[in-house]
């Protein structure tokens, strides 16, 4: 307590007590008094010293001072390179763990950006007994303070309701020049929480008044197709509502911007408005758009031309457009208009390896240097998570850094990080955070920032957790497998989710709970990082029904039981979603209680025992390869599908579905059926009708039933049907399923022309 604090630096507080206080000038907007306030507050919670804000200079010149400056275009030092990287000295503790976000030399290209700190960049620099916080606006004046306050004070903001304030009676600054302008302007992830985004600088989308796959916004179906289905997609020769708009239709473009300027009267403050492709395929086919497309090479043609159009009755706005899927690549001549932006999206990329150096990305490299030759206006729209499981397994932690690295490099300066709006993924809040620090520096040291998080995160179990982590992310690389946004735990059961490998994770978490098991606010952090493991188990067991690390048992006459540890596990795994606050388990909004209540009813009927259990099929024709290889005892194998038309249906593509079923020997027979999907999203239907028939020789048949359709074919979202008769009981060895297939898709629908699917799972002999 009697040291003299090292010569050139700047005593902050000593044993509680401070003579510095916090200058604003009396000009300066509301915003830099809360920011002086959030100052105040964090060295109070550090020191317990209270520092008084004041308007006026101190003539000793022992002030903190937080200045808006537009006559500032940089600093004299620290340009390119952040001279504070180094860490700040509190009372004998290094502060900042490798965290500082200017801790790498710039390139050449953000050594030029570092002269101007433009509206994010900032300047901490001391002098004498002063230390200043310079900015050239309120938003980088912010950002100043936050960095200030973890890089310089040793405070963390790991997750919106886990802060870390050290406490420390004395804070003692070494001598700071560190200037911090980010390559990237516009830093989003779609997660909203307020003081989170303002700690890690991150930006909202608050400017926008709409924002992405707007047709169906400007130009709703449901009030125009009726009278006028020229205003839509034309795909085979026919209109079509759920696809995207005619864009040559002159009608058309004076609807948008009717519409655009009602909205805009409505909102005048926003500044971007999104003019773009509705969330499916389907882009126009009528002669006029396609010509256009045709001499520009891709589909982005006739939407950059009637886009550009749009922006020219609106020069003082940004409308920004998608390049996606279909219109991911540049037209080859036409160019977009300096208010036009351009929002890139990464959807098809692999994540197990990096963008820029995986064979499978080169197309979308060749699409962001495309568009980079006739547009600077670029808003990257990148996926980091995964969406058809949120908490399931997603090992692309390494790719992070070299992806924004690969987008920074290529000069694009708006970059969107998709996850979720709330904490439902894995490793959310480690997920979100690296994500954060990368986007403000692409060469932060992940490696000191992930130990950073997970040693305050978890406690004693964060060497457990890293271990895990590297684990699975080495076993993934080994495995050479694919990692897509819309995957699941059953495809990678012999790459690095495999049984070897999920029980070595496994270990990994006894041992991280076993680390704090007396600690519980650590405790609960790690079971909910174990719940992706839990629920990769849950879901490879349902997929191996009675084989190795299956659910079931087989019972050996005909009936399945469930194994014990897997009721105890799916109570764990709900149990544990709940407490941790998980409402949905996959982007279209499966709640953990839905998902317990499918899990026990896949489980109860995948147990009962009827007549054709076991026994063997033939097809003709024979199942789509495509879903469960085609095989045919699928359909007598006891286990049953569920909404997800992945998991134990067999499909038929364009096709009807005959199947016959050989009893063995003749038995006495009362009942037939068999459940179908119908997922129109995914062009699967209901079958117009099932017939089911019989037959002693398996030569002679007698129709028993048919059972029609009810299930209207455009009833949205996945429906499972049972098709079933009964009759007097009878004998039969062979037992037929006909079921027939509309062959292709409606005229109305976004598959117009194509093949019509139908999915069965399982068919029940009774």
């Amino acid at each position: 307590a009697g040291c003299m604090p090292p010569s050139g630096s700047i005593e902050l507080a000593r044993n509680g007590r401070s003579d510095f206080s916090v200058y604003v000038d009396p000009a300066a907007p509301l915003s830099v008094r809360a920011d002086a306030d959030t100052i105040v507050r964090y060295i109070r919670g550090i020191s317990g010293a209270s520092l008084p804000i004041v308007h006026e200079r101190a003539k000793d010149g022992r002030q903190i001072l937080l200045e808006i400056d537009m006559a500032i275009p940089g600093a004299t030092a620290g340009s390119g390179v952040a001279s504070g990287s180094g860490a700040a000295t509190i009372s004998g503790t290094a502060a900042g763990s490798g965290t500082a976000a200017g801790s790498g030399a710039k390139d050449s290209a953000r050594d030029s950006k570092a002269r101007d700190l433009g509206s994010d960049g900032f300047r901490i620099w001391t002098e004498h007994d002063r230390l200043h916080l310079t900015a050239r606006t309120g938003h980088g004046l912010r950002n100043a303070v936050y960095t200030f306050i973890e890089e310089r004070l040793g405070c963390r903001k790991y997750s919106p309701s886990v802060t870390v304030i050290p406490k420390n009676s004395t804070l003692v600054l070494p001598q700071i020049d560190d200037t911090q302008v980010p390559p990237v302007t516009f830093r989003m992830q779609n997660f909203h929480e307020p003081s989170y985004g303002a700690w890690h600088k991150l930006d909202t989308r608050d400017d926008w008044g709409l924002f992405v796959h707007t047709f169906g916004t400007l130009v709703p179906p449901e009030r125009y197709f009726g009278d006028h289905p020229e205003y839509f997609s034309e795909l085979n020769g026919t209109r079509v509502p759920d696809g995207q708009l005619c864009l040559s239709n002159p009608d058309v473009f004076r609807i948008v911007v009717d519409e655009l300027r009602a909205l805009m009267r409505e909102n005048p403050g926003a500044r971007f408005w999104s003019v773009s492709q509705n969330d499916t395929y389907c882009p126009c086919g009528c002669r006029s758009c396609s010509a256009i497309d045709s001499v520009e090479g891709s589909p982005s043609g006739s939407i950059i031309s009637f886009v550009n159009r749009v922006a020219a009755e609106f020069p003082d706005k940004i409308i920004s457009t998608l390049a996606y899927q279909y219109s991911r690549s540049a037209p080859r001549h036409i160019v977009p208009e300096p208010n036009v932006n351009i929002m890139l999206c990464s959807i098809e990329c692999n994540r197990s390896r990096p963008i820029d150096s995986d064979p499978g990305g080169a197309s979308f490299v060749r699409d962001v240097e495309d568009w980079r030759k006739i547009t600077d206006n670029i808003f990257l729209w990148d996926y980091v998570i995964q969406f058809r499981n949120l908490v399931s397994p997603f090992p692309n932690l390494r790719v992070l850094q070299p992806n924004i690295r690969f987008f920074a490099r290529n000069g694009i300066e708006s970059i969107f990080e998709q996850g979720v709006s709330d904490m439902h993924g894995e490793f959310a809040e480690l997920r979100i955070y690296l994500i954060a620090k990368l986007l403000w520096n692409p060469d932060a040291n992940v490696d000191s920032l992930m130990n950073d998080f997970l040693d305050g995160y978890y406690g004693g179990a964060a060497p457990h957790i890293r271990r895990y982590i590297d684990g699975m992310h080495d076993a993934l690389e080994a495995s050479g497998e694919e990692l897509l946004i819309y995957g699941y735990p059953s495809s990678s059961e012999n790459g690095h989710l495999s049984a070897a490998m999920m029980k070595r994770y496994d270990d990994f978490f006894d041992l991280a709970e076993d680390a704090v098991k007396n600690e519980t606010v650590y405790l609960e952090r790690v079971r909910t990082a174990r719940l992706p493991l839990q629920f990769a188990l849950l879901e490879q067991a349902k997929v191996l029904g009675t084989a190795a690390g299956g659910c079931f048992a087989d019972n050996g006459d005909g009936t399945l039981s469930v194994l014990p540890g897997i009721d105890s596990l799916l109570s764990v795994f709900v149990g544990g979603c709940r407490k941790a606050g998980i409402s949905i388990l996959w982007e279209r909004g499966t709640s953990p209680d839905r998902y317990e209540a499918a899990t026990r009813s896949f489980l109860a009927r995948s147990a009962q025992s009827h007549l054709g259990r076991s026994k063997t099929v033939s097809l003709a024709p024979p199942a789509s390869p495509k879903y469960l290889g085609g095989d045919e005892s699928s359909l007598t194998d006891g286990l049953r599908g569920w909404d997800d038309y992945h998991m134990h249906w067999l499909g038929f593509e364009g096709e009807d579905m005959e199947a016959t079923i050989d009893l063995g020997s003749a038995r006495t027979v009362s009942g037939v059926g068999a459940d179908f999907l119908q997922d129109i999203e995914s062009w699967i239907f209901m079958p117009l009708s099932v017939e089911f028939s019989i037959s002693v020789d398996g030569i002679g048949y007698t129709t028993v039933g048919t059972a029609k359709n009810a299930v209207p074919a455009s009833r949205y979202g996945a429906v499972v049907e049972p098709f079933a008769v009964r009759f007097v009981p009878v004998e039969a060895r062979f037992v037929r399923v006909r079921a027939v297939n509309m062959k292709s898709c409606p005229p109305w629908h976004k598959g117009s022309g194509g093949k019509a699917w139908i999915f069965t799972d399982e068919l029940v002999v009774h």
